[in-house]
């Protein structure tokens, strides 16, 4: 998959799929929802808003960013990584939603 860059601006690049957990769906049904997205490791703030507006047709409040390093895993006496990626948690008004 080809890594979007800001002259692209093709927002399906950017945002890659929900991550849906026990952790991140809490916030979800709290005062203020939350949803966590896995993005493209090249994805700032910005470029996540405009794909949120424009795929989900809501407005985010707040956007915050974060990496996820890769991990070691040993599984069968064998070592091996699982990867790592960069997400973003989006925050929304309460009231509204976004369907997954």
């Amino acid at each position: 998959m080809p890594t979007p860059t800001a002259k692209q601006n093709n927002q399906s690049l950017i945002i890659r799929r929900p991550r849906v957990t026990e952790k991140s769906t809490d916030g979800v049904s709290a005062k203020r929802p939350v949803y966590t997205f896995v993005v493209a490791p090249t994805a700032n703030k910005l470029l996540v808003r405009r794909a949120i507006v424009e795929q989900y047709k809501v407005t985010p409040t707040k956007i915050n960013m974060s990496v996820v390093k890769p991990k070691k895993v040993f599984t069968r006496g064998r070592v091996g990584s699982r990867g790592g990626f960069k997400k973003a948690l989006v925050f929304l008004k309460p009231g509204d939603k976004i369907e997954l």
